[in-house]
Formats: structure tokens, sequence, C-alpha cells
């Protein structure tokens, strides 16, 4: 027979530091907690879970977590657990800017210490909006108590005149159709209003939907929990399951340096591939990877791409399909399930349990909405890594969402210093502009944004539109929504702001890409290069104060994650436990 696995006793639980001895400063532990109306009878030999809560006002895609933070909450006290909800950064893609990305390696920082600081035992972390599902997970893995994530959950799909309508890809496509005067004032009201029905992040394959799935890939998150719409039912269900098993959790001591190890990571990056993941993804997942010490870029990424067929029939790589319909199909279990020879099952999830038997005896209810691996809707994976001397470091692209012409093009730059003047040169109905030509947007970058902003899918110039023309090349060293699409080469490293070879660029050169190749470079001899080199001069600063130019000085470039290079460490290197006088 196997042996039970050694569980905690209560007088190891780490809350008895703060609650148990027979002292002065315990004491006004317990008092204080009494103040609240709490009891030993609610502390004594239980776990204290904190509920790691994102919601906020200003946060749609969270809306929910209020109620799904009691229903956490519920499944803790059924559990024999002390629930205690620690509210961190909402990181609102829809309203924080210039851009969440700015705010990541802030809530990571503050869910690492809110976990080291406060009496708890476990943690359930509540995320989903794209920056708030790594901020939390790479904040716990530092941290390194036992912890799961509970997924958001995507919203309902969208509906305008009886057309599925999916946030993000279909209003860069409708947006469109206004510039090119198809669509009236009236008309896009109406899409405004149908877009986004219900609580829930994007219901594309966007980076919400991209990183919780690679959550659960990773074995953070329940089996399934990634899939379940966010208005549904199941999900409230969902939230209290996952209460009772952080509870479990912790008494089984299972800390996620035994669940993130190198066969989670090769899971997650196969599934994103598979999924169609949003270019988000690379910066992300290296960033996880090395918050927990394990050797992962650009290269390991790019070699899942070439083997990897991309089988979620999703948008903005599908034509059709939402993130409702995937979970009617089966959801992540079942693509899992379809992957299952390119995955290491052995790997450990929060369950317990093997990723194998987690997937075990899943299904398909949809062949067209999760394909088969001989049937892809793309034979190589979501994404790409370009090189060449406009990319030394690399950049990304996201072929599967990009028109197959210009997949491999040749083309005169148009080169835009900021936002403000490519915005305004676009609409400009006298730009000298062809849909042969790139668009190239530099100094937006990691510090050039600052915080590397979504501005890579530029538009495409008003005449060109109007025109017919949908899709062009365009580069920069920004990111882009992973509800975005088109031939769009972004991350480019080093970005122009720090004298990256992007900011030698002028408009004029020719610029080649192969994506085949995986080759991105300019047309320009070395010896003028050089003669540009010289000539270059750094940005003037303008960083102000306080986390701004804190970040200015310690932000890594998007190659290596962006994470602070003081929090790139492995699991607990940092991790002290607070001293207790």
């Amino acid at each position: 027979m196997t042996a039970e696995p050694k569980r905690k006793s209560p007088d190891q639980l780490r809350s008895a530091r703060w609650f148990a001895p027979d002292d002065l400063r315990s004491s006004g532990h317990r008092s204080r907690a009494m103040q609240m109306g709490y009891g030993p009878e609610d502390w004594v030999g239980k776990p204290v879970i904190a509920i790691v809560n994102t919601w906020s006002d200003a946060q749609p895609c969270h809306a929910h977590f209020r109620q799904r933070a009691e229903d956490v909450r519920r499944g803790i006290l059924q559990a024999g657990g002390f629930p205690l909800e620690l509210p961190a950064l909402s990181l609102s893609e829809s309203f924080v800017k210039p851009t969440t990305m700015l705010y990541r390696n802030m809530l990571a920082m503050e869910t690492e210490e809110l976990l080291r600081s406060h009496p708890v035992d476990g943690a359930v972390l509540m995320g989903g909006c794209d920056k708030t599902t790594p901020g939390l997970i790479m904040g716990a893995l530092s941290a390194g108590l036992p912890m799961i994530f509970l997924p958001a959950g995507p919203m309902l799909r969208g509906n305008y005149r009886g057309q599925a309508l999916g946030s993000g890809s279909d209003a860069w496509k409708y947006w469109d159709e206004r510039r090119a005067g198809k669509i009236s004032a009236e008309e896009w009201q109406g899409v405004e209003g149908g877009i986004a029905r219900s609580y829930g992040h994007c219901m594309t394959m966007g980076t919400a939907s991209t990183m919780t799935a690679i959550a659960e890939a990773l074995g953070l998150t329940l089996s399934g929990a990634s899939s379940i719409p966010a208005a549904d039912a199941n999900h409230i269900r969902m939230a209290a399951s996952v209460g009772r098993r952080a509870v479990e959790l912790v008494w089984e001591d299972l800390t996620p340096d035994r669940i993130f190890d190198a066969r989670a990571l090769h899971n997650a990056v196969t599934v994103a591939m598979a999924t169609g993941c949003s270019t988000n993804a690379v910066i992300h997942l290296i960033a996880l990877a090395r918050r927990a010490g394990l050797e992962f870029g650009l290269d390991a990424l790019d070699a899942a791409g070439r083997t990897t067929p991309v089988i979620a029939n999703i948008r903005p790589s599908g034509s059709t399909y939402l993130m409702e319909d995937f979970y009617y199909a089966g959801g992540l279990r079942a693509l899992m399930a379809k992957l299952a020879e390119r995955l290491q099952l052995d790997a450990l999830t929060v369950s317990g349990r093997t990723l194998g038997e987690e997937i075990a005896g899943a299904e398909v209810y949809d062949a067209d909405v999760i394909r088969g691996l001989d049937d892809p809707i793309y034979e190589e994976g979501s994404l790409a890594v370009l090189r060449g001397n406009l990319a030394p470091d690399g950049c990304v692209m996201k072929p599967s969402a990009c028109a197959p012409h210009l997949r491999r093009h040749e083309g005169r730059a148009l080169v835009f210093d900021s936002y403000p003047e490519m915005k305004a040169a676009v609409e400009d109905e006298a730009l000298d502009v062809t849909a042969d030509d790139v668009l190239v947007l530099r100094n937006a970058g990691p510090q050039g944004g600052p915080g590397m902003p979504e501005w890579g899918m530029l538009p495409i110039p008003r005449k060109l539109v109007k025109q017919g023309v949908r899709d062009m090349l365009r580069l920069s060293d920004a990111r882009m929504s992973g509800t975005s699409y088109g031939a769009c080469v972004l991350h480019i490293a080093p970005e122009a702001y720090i004298g990256g070879p992007l900011a030698l660029l002028r408009t004029g050169d020719r610029i080649r890409v192969d994506v085949a190749a995986r080759s991105l470079d300019m047309l320009v001899e070395p010896e003028e290069l050089e003669r540009r080199r010289a000539a270059w001069k750094p940005p003037v600063e303008t960083v102000g104060r306080g986390y701004n130019w804190l970040f200015a000085r310690h932000i890594r470039q998007a190659d290596q994650g962006c994470d602070f290079d003081f929090l790139e460490t492995g699991f607990g290197a940092s991790a002290a436990e607070p001293d207790i006088f």
C-alpha cells in the first residue's frame, strides 16, 4: 500500500507564529482579530487562507469578483480554514494608462509582500484580466506559499444584429469600417453596446484567455477552470471548490516549487502555441519561468512554435468561434487531451494529481472548434521569433493571424518616432504610402513607452482602408493586444529608446521579413549604419519620480520578460519569514 502523504500538524502552520505564542505581541494579534468580531475558534488549529482579490469599480473584467470572493470564502470555511481577503491592484486593461504592463511588476511585488507580511498559510489568487494573471503568479511564486489561481473566466460572446462579436478583434475590424465611412455613428454605438455583454475578461483568445489557459496548463488551477464563462453558474461552484482546495494545499504543504517545474513549463508553452495564443504570452512566460528559477527564453518558444500546430479555432487566429464556444466544445481539458502525446503528463497539479490524471476521459464535443493534430487551423504554432540586424535580441510575430502574403515581404519603411505622430499621419489622406510599405513605430518599448504599451497594431492608413486594404506589415518595439491581428512584428529588442538598431532606421530604407527563415532585416549597408550610430543621441529622460523612476532603472528588455532585475530569483530566494518581536 502507498503511504498517505505526510500532513502538517496545526502547530506547524505559518499563521501560528502570529497567533499561538503566549506573549504580548501575539496577544495583540489575537486582540485585534477579536476587534473584528473573530474568536479563537476561527483561527486556532486552522489554516489561514489569503484571498488576494483584484476586484475594483474600474475593472469590468473582474466585476463579479466581489461575489466570487464570498464564494471562495464559503469553500474555505467548508474545509475548515480561516479566510482573510486581501485586496490587490486591479490593473484594468480598459482604463489604466499608459498601460497595465507598466504595473504588472508592481502587482507582483504587492502580492509577494502581502503574502509574506500577513499571518497566512496559503493563498487563492483571483485574476484574469491580462496582467493580473502573470502579476499574481509571479508574486506568489516568489513568496513560495501554497497557492491556487482562480481564473475570472471569459465574458459571454458579443452580439450585434444577430452577428457574434469578439472583444478587441471585432472592435478593430469594425473601426476600420467606420474609418472607411461604411458604418454610421449610430451603428458604431450598437457595436459598442453589444461587444461586451457580461462581466468577465475578453472572450477571444487574447492575452486574458491565453494567460489563464497557461495557468491551467502549469497546473496552478483546478482542472477545466480557465474555460468556464464568468457568468456561468459552474464558475460559482468552481470558486467554492478553489476555496476548499486551498485549505488542503496547506495541510499537504503543496508549494508552487513542486508544481512549476520544467515539465509544467513545457506543457504551458505547448498549450499556448496550440491555442493561437497572444503575443504577450512570450513576455509573461519568460518572466514566470525566471521567477521559478528556470532557464527559458525566445529560442525555446520559437522551437515550440515550429512544431506545435494551432488547433483551437478561436478568434483572432480562428475565423469564427469565441471562448464560450470553446467551453461548450470541451474547453482546455479537451484540447490538452488532443495534445496528450506532446505533453508531460506526469507533471503535478494543484489538485495533487498529475496532468494526465486530470485530463483522462476529456472529450471534444465540436471538432471544428477544437481540431485534431491532423486537422489544424495553422500548421505551425501561434508565434514565431524573428532575428536580424533590426532585432538582434529577437522580436515576435503571430503568423497565424496575418495575411499569408505578408509572411515573406520586402517594402519601404515609413518611420514614426511617437504614437501621436503616427496617429496623425495615418489619418492624413495625403500621406505618401502604399500597401507594400512597412509602417514602423519606435520609442514605445519597456523604457520608451514607458511600459511597452499595446500600440503595435498600427492603424492602416485611412486612404488605404478606403481602398479595401485590411493588412500590411507593421513593426514596433511595442506590444499589441492579444485580441489584435495582422502582420505585426512586435517586441523588437533592444528597443529604440536605449539605442537598439531600430533607432537607426530611416523612412525610405528597405525592410525584409521572412517568417519561414525567422529573419527581419533593414537593407542598409553596415558602414551607413555605423555613421548613423555615431550621430545618434539618446532621448532626454522624462521619468519623474516614484514607481516610474524605479521602473526606468530596473526594467528588463522584452526578450528577458520585462521583470525587474532585482526580482529575477528562484523560489523563496528572498522570501525570508518576517521577524515577530
